[in-house]
């Protein structure tokens, strides 16, 4: 990959995940006030293993996007990118943990400042800058993010960068799941890296049936590197005509599982920077496998994730002790 002043540019939320922590001394749920956003969690944890980074979107000028900011700079994360708007408040959500694992979302966006940004307050030099532009869809939910998005992946494309999607599928900021599929489809559409979890295979192909799903895709549509994340099944790789399959590392001191995604796609991506996309092989697909779903079981055992990602020593010890 040619020289670049980024590694990775991501676009879209960068917002407050109120996580369940404790019970108060009346019976009442205690939230902690999480930095969070999933492009902004993949960039932490780039950032953590070296590379350079720098975020686009939109956050209010209230307490809430100006700690944000104040962390993505302490972090190292690059906010040149980064759009304070006076006018909307910065996005909220409160994360439930059910019986099982399993999450629930609760989002205060309507409309909240990351809805917000426009195709014009994009400094559009960044995206020809980066070795790989990053997005998801919860910047494709509303017309004008939408149109920022697509312009973003545009102009990244025109510079030859490559192009990574998570979906990340949230179903209440969506008019409706039909158009979230017509937003899917767009991001992929124009990626070289997928990163997909198994619910979202299944919904979006109708296939229970994970290699079935991948198997649509591939049908459909040229991602050279699809990343499948199966929770406590562990993960996937599919590149060229190569499977690759590896297993978990289970925590018995799991808290939570918020950013555990993020945590895995940004650990695949160091990956590709490392080898590049056309520099894969079993071998190296194995070891990205297992080092991102060592990377994502140390960040269950924490509350939030983009303050608190691992060193890259702490996921090789797990990985040696294991």
């Amino acid at each position: 990959m040619k020289e670049k002043q980024y590694d990775v540019v991501a676009l879209g939320e960068l917002l407050i995940d109120f996580t369940e922590n404790g019970i108060s001394s009346q019976g009442n749920p205690i939230y902690e006030a999480n930095p969070g956003g999933a492009p902004c969690n993949v960039l932490a944890m780039l950032n953590k293993l070296g590379h350079k980074t720098a975020f686009v979107g939109k956050v209010g000028v209230d307490i809430f996007g100006t700690r944000l900011k104040g962390i993505l700079d302490q972090v190292g994360i690059d906010t040149r990118g980064l759009v304070m708007d006076p006018d909307h408040r910065t996005t909220l959500a409160f994360v439930e943990t059910l019986p099982g694992g399993d999450r629930d979302f609760s989002f205060y966006r309507n409309p909240g400042a990351d809805m917000m940004l426009t195709a014009e307050e994009l400094q559009e030099e960044m995206f020809g800058q980066c070795r790989i532009f990053h997005f998801g869809t919860l910047s494709m939910t509303h017309d004008r993010v939408r149109e920022a998005t697509k312009r973003a992946i545009a102009l990244a494309e025109e510079s030859g960068s490559l192009i990574s999607f998570d979906p990340n599928l949230r179903p209440p900021l969506w008019s409706s799941l039909e158009e979230a599929k017509k937003q899917v489809d767009y991001g992929l559409r124009h990626c070289q890296i997928l990163k997909i979890s198994d619910n979202e295979i299944q919904w979006f192909t109708g296939k229970e049936d994970f290699d079935e799903g991948i198997q649509v895709l591939k049908e459909n549509y040229q991602i050279p590197l699809i990343l499948l994340s199966m929770g406590k099944e562990g993960s996937r790789a599919y590149y060229q005509d190569l499977r690759v399959e590896k297993a978990p590392y289970l925590q018995k001191n799991t808290i939570e599982t918020t950013g555990a995604g993020d945590t895995f796609g940004g650990s695949c991506l160091h990956f590709v920077l490392k080898y590049g996309l056309e520099g894969l092989d079993q071998e190296k697909l194995e070891q990205m496998l297992s080092f991102a779903n060592a990377a994502a079981s140390i960040i269950t055992t924490r509350k939030g994730a983009l303050r608190v990602m691992p060193e890259e020593k702490e996921v090789k010890e797990l990985m040696e002790n294991s």
